[in-house]
């Protein structure tokens, strides 16, 4: 071997060696979570626990189920909600005024000495889904009993998002029994057809949203459900809670994809029928996937993990920007992560011929995408064509594109991660990307600080009973909620 070829190696060695040991002292240095101070915790916040447990079961027992068609819908449910909000919180319809917007959707509005400074919103929604007919006798509570047992508030609502709505509610509340007097002006708008994912003027948050539109009132920021604080513990990796606060939401579209063939009779089947054609177009869908990216929100949401990790974990996340194509290509492949890197495919309903011994003469299926920020609608056709082929027919159902994204350096951001990280030591705060819909996006023609965030402290499965068989919310959480509410309305109007 030349001198010179050595010389080449051993520089690449060197600098090889430097770079981990530089990443090494970084990772043991300055990439690692700040402890919290102690002058920066919080003094403790006066929350009427046992009222807020009675109010959230009675609130849960009301079954304010909506639908899309809204002539199937109980309206009597929702006014007997109203007429609970009222007898439970006497001191906001006092000292309030209240309002109600489209059908059900209610506004309040919490005045201040000055109404020239730009509002603040918390935002909830009063519907819940249905209980899926026949799955009743698998909860081991009655879905709206709001009964309390084990630990628990049970029933439908009791993570979406009647704790958030209640939770909200007892923050003001007991504000204004300490005699709190905000130095701008406070909003609560509580949207009724959230769930049936309502459009245009049938949709309660776009009629309050126009109704700040209208009298050109520009909101400070907005905050609305956002998952929950759940708990992430790794045996020596990491005993931390993450704390995700949505920064935006993924669109949604629905396409169907069709095949035309001659039909007939099964006797004498073709090689492919119509069915046949369109699973190949199935197919070659999802060996397509959108393009898997490390996302700024995703790369900031690893960050924040990674630093609340344990040494030698901590090593490797501090160099994300050297293992980017590595950990972009292994998240890809796990669904839960992939889903916050692309837009996704889902080929979900199918339709075929009337008959077992009838060909079709049209077959075809349906597609749910969720769109990733900086895509659309139309993105995701350019791209069903694409892999679909020419004889393929793609129609439009529905959708909406992706939602903005709201700054991480804004003032509501900021008091929200303060707060968190002061409420709880174990707490990392850091931004996301929605999955699903909330009632905020319908907000941004009036506001660009949007937040989806609920407080409430829980194990991913717990999470995961939101729309399913025995949704609870444990009763060891709900005190911090409302402290967290209490803190956030105080810290963004008193200036």
């Amino acid at each position: 071997m030349k001198k010179s070829t050595k010389a080449v190696l051993a520089g690449l060695g060197v600098a090889a060696a430097t770079g981990v040991g530089v990443s090494m002292v970084r990772a043991a240095t300055t990439y690692k979570a700040e402890p919290v101070k102690e002058s920066e915790k919080l003094p403790p916040e006066n929350v009427d626990l046992d009222r807020y447990i009675d109010h959230l079961s009675k609130a849960i027992q009301i079954p304010t189920i909506c639908n899309k068609d809204e002539s199937l819908v109980d309206w009597s449910k929702f006014d007997e909600f109203h007429a609970f909000l009222k007898e439970a919180y006497p001191l906001i319809h006092e000292k309030l005024d209240v309002q109600v917007i489209s059908t059900r959707s209610l506004m309040y509005h919490w005045k201040s000495e000055h109404p020239e400074k730009e509002p603040i919103a918390l935002l909830a929604h009063q519907d819940v889904v249905p209980v899926t007919p026949g799955t009743e006798d698998d909860w081991e509570h009655a879905p709206f009993g709001g009964e309390v047992a084990d630990g628990f508030v049970w029933g439908r609502g009791a993570l979406d998002i009647k704790n958030h709505l209640i939770g909200v509610m007892e923050a003001v509340e007991t504000l204004l029994e300490e005699g709190y007097v905000p130095e701008r002006d406070v909003y609560l708008c509580f949207g009724h057809n959230e769930e049936v994912m309502a459009e245009g003027d049938a949709c309660g948050a776009t009629c309050m949203m126009k109704w700040f539109k209208e009298r050109g009132i520009k909101l400070d920021s907005v905050i609305d459900e956002g998952g929950a604080i759940l708990s992430v513990k790794v045996d020596k990796v990491i005993d931390g809670h993450l704390a995700g606060v949505g920064i935006a939401e993924k669109g949604h579209v629905d396409f169907e994809i069709s095949v035309n063939a001659k039909g007939g009779h099964s006797s004498q089947p073709p090689k492919h029928s119509a069915l046949g054609q369109l699973s190949k177009i199935v197919c070659n869908l999802e060996n397509h996937q959108f393009k898997a990216e490390l996302t700024p929100q995703l790369t900031s949401l690893f960050n924040e993990i990674g630093k609340n990790t344990t040494y030698p974990v901590r090593c490797v996340a501090s160099n994300l920007p050297i293992l980017k194509p590595l950990i972009t290509k292994v998240c890809s492949n796990i669904p839960p992560v992939a889903s916050m890197m692309r837009t996704t495919t889902a080929v979900t309903m199918a339709n075929g011929s009337p008959a077992p011994n009838v060909l079709p003469q049209k077959a075809s299926v349906g597609a749910n995408f969720r769109i990733m920020p900086g895509q659309t609608v139309e993105d995701v056709e350019a791209h069903i064509k694409k892999y679909a082929g020419p004889k393929a027919e793609v129609k439009l159902l529905a959708g909406k594109n992706p939602s903005k994204i709201s700054p991480t350096d804004s003032r509501a951001f900021n008091v929200i991660s303060e707060i968190c990280k002061s409420m709880d030591p174990k707490a990392i705060v850091a931004p996301y990307l929605v999955m699903g819909g909330t009632d905020a996006r319908q907000y941004e023609d009036v506001c660009d600080n949007i937040y989806r965030y609920s407080p409430f402290l829980m194990t991913t499965g717990l999470l995961l009973t939101t729309h399913g068989t025995n949704e609870r919310i444990p009763v060891s959480s709900l005190e911090d909620g409302v402290a967290f509410f209490k803190r956030y309305i105080r810290a963004l109007t008193k200036d």
